[in-house]
């Protein structure tokens, strides 16, 4: 994986009105174009997608999309399909997110159909999966991991991602240890394998708490293809450390 470029995404969850996000896209696609030691992908508000596409023609960075239904189309109100991220000109969207697992109770079957659905459409998902706090203590961490690696992602159908996001790192300010990280994504890649994927097309992203101040030795642990960043992605000049930090 390291033969590869890593992926910097920036989910930017519920947060910023479209001039905010265009801003925002704007100068990521500045410290993109500066940089061609890695990939990097935005994912904003849905209402905000369409302005980011416009503000992103042209440039290097990846549109993504935070979640989609597993429909196609249908009576579900309120509901985005793939299709129409891919309409927009999404590249990626996010599944599985821990804020829809434990927020939502959203589970792995779900987000298994989610993913079978962004494969239709042409995306390319990025299957959140970690574990709690309470998991961790008890020693339940390693194979709640890996139960929703089986149970979310589909066998050998198309590109994906993998993002480990241990949940109690998320927002705390308080990132997983490099031995922690290197020695989960070396678990997930024996997975993938095990799933038979190729695990040069299926790069493991970490995400939780990550800040310019951690992004390289992160970057630099065994199994790492890049970065699933929330909070420092708001952050113009903290998410542009972080793309730098990746040369």
């Amino acid at each position: 994986m390291k033969d590869a470029k890593p992926l910097i995404a920036g989910n930017w969850k519920m947060n910023g009105l479209r001039a905010e996000a265009v801003a925002l896209a704007e100068s990521a696609a500045a410290a993109a174009a500066a940089s061609d030691a890695c990939d990097v992908a935005v994912f904003p508000p849905f209402t905000a997608l369409d302005a980011v596409a416009g503000a992103l023609a042209g440039s290097p960075v990846a549109l993504g999309g935070q979640d989609c239904h597993e429909a196609e189309a249908g009576a579900y109100t309120s509901c985005i399909s793939a299709a129409m991220l891919a309409d927009l000109g999404c590249r990626y969207v996010i599944l599985g997110h821990s804020e829809r697992r434990h927020g939502r109770r959203e589970t792995s079957e779900t987000v298994y159909e989610k993913a079978k659905a962004a494969f239709r459409a042409g995306l390319i998902p990025i299957v959140c999966v970690g574990e709690t706090r309470a998991q961790r203590m008890r020693g339940l961490g390693d194979d709640a991991v890996v139960d929703q690696v089986f149970g979310s992602v589909p066998y050998a159908e198309g590109p994906m991602m993998l993002a480990y996001e241990p949940v109690w790192a998320i927002g705390t300010g308080k990132a997983a240890t490099v031995e922690d990280i290197a020695r989960m994504h070396d678990i997930l890649g024996g997975v993938l394998e095990a799933m038979e994927r190729d695990c040069e097309g299926s790069p493991i992203l970490y995400g939780g708490s990550v800040s310019p101040d951690n992004a390289a030795g992160i970057l630099a642990a065994d199994g790492v293809g890049g970065l699933l960043v929330g909070g420092a992605s708001l952050d113009a000049q903290a998410f542009g450390e972080i793309i730098r930090a990746a040369g």
